[in-house]
């Protein structure tokens, strides 16, 4: 790994937020961790006013190119739920407020790894349109989506603009899945979760059953400036927002340190892909590299921090 080429700190006042031992034993028993407040009143309301010129069309740079499984709205879909995959990439107020190295301090904490990079992040916002069939996010687990990343301890941060409840179809865990044994990656990889529709429910039953396990959703509330970590294999998925305002939030896949792009061939002989294989730079052997700062910037470089 090369050195850091910035200085990653916390404050004292910092410390106090991170994970306690008991809260990392319990990421790694259950798959999942609500954090403490880790983003200000400010920095969130920073979030929706950035998001909302977004929307209204403001990019401080754009994709070179859009690949074909990009999830990126465009107001001609209309009022759907909407998905906006690189926001930390064509946002720069955006990405400030997800660099910030606390966050990635607790990720870093919890993955027990000492470095953590961006891999993703999806700028949502869920319509307070319980009828609208895009609403519902089926069961799925995040490492499906990545198998061509060799890495097993990526995680992911869903963070909402506001407080966020079950009425607004929060986030929702599978308490202990990432624990299970899988069934089959390769046909679920090969499709979007939006593209499982009710047959992520049945997937998820064959998988409990297969481990002798119960499904225990637990929907998770987040207040305003809290976030929910999860594990890359915990099922997750979310309802419908049933609230008067919509639901705002960015999803945001973190990577550690050591993750590299591996060939990953599905049962049709092709190759499993992700988005960042067109955009990314090459390593020298001619791979995709997931360590490409313009895209996959660091967010925690240096020792994993301990709580205070």
């Amino acid at each position: 790994m090369s050195a850091p080429t910035e200085v990653f700190a916390l404050t004292e006042e910092e410390r106090e937020l991170l994970p306690s031992d008991d809260d990392v034993a319990f990421y790694a028993e259950h798959g999942w961790y609500l954090s403490k407040k880790l983003f200000t009143d400010e920095e969130t309301a920073l979030l929706r006013s950035a998001s909302e010129e977004f929307y209204a069309g403001r990019r401080d740079r754009t994709l070179p190119k859009h690949p074909a499984r990009l999830a990126y709205w465009t107001p001609e879909k209309g009022d759907v739920q909407r998905h906006n995959d690189y926001i930390h990439y064509e946002s720069d107020a955006i990405a400030k407020i997800l660099r910030k190295p606390l966050l990635g301090a607790v990720a870093a904490r919890l993955a027990q790894v000492d470095q953590i990079r961006v891999f993703q992040s999806t700028l949502i916002r869920k319509p307070p349109r319980p009828e609208e069939p895009s609403n519902v996010v089926p069961w799925h687990f995040d490492r499906d989506y990545w198998a061509t990343s060799t890495s097993e301890r990526m995680l992911t941060a869903f963070i909402p603009f506001h407080d966020c409840d079950t009425q607004m179809g929060t986030i929702t865990m599978v308490d202990g899945s990432h624990r299970w044994q899988e069934l089959s990656r390769d046909a679920v990889t090969a499709r979007h979760f939006v593209q499982l529709g009710r047959d992520a429910e049945s997937v998820l039953d064959r998988t409990a059953e297969a481990n002798g396990a119960k499904v225990v959703k637990v929907p998770v509330e987040i207040p305003e400036g809290h976030m929910s970590f999860h594990h890359c294999r915990t099922y997750h998925g979310s309802g419908a927002n049933r609230s008067a305002e919509p639901r705002r939030a960015i999803s945001l896949h973190l990577q550690d340190g050591a993750n590299a792009y591996r060939e990953f061939p599905l049962a049709d002989g092709s190759l499993a892909a992700y988005n960042h294989d067109e955009l990314v730079r090459r390593t020298p052997d001619g791979t995709p590299d997931y360590s490409d700062p313009e895209f996959c910037p660091v967010v925690w470089d240096g020792p994993v921090p301990s709580a205070a």
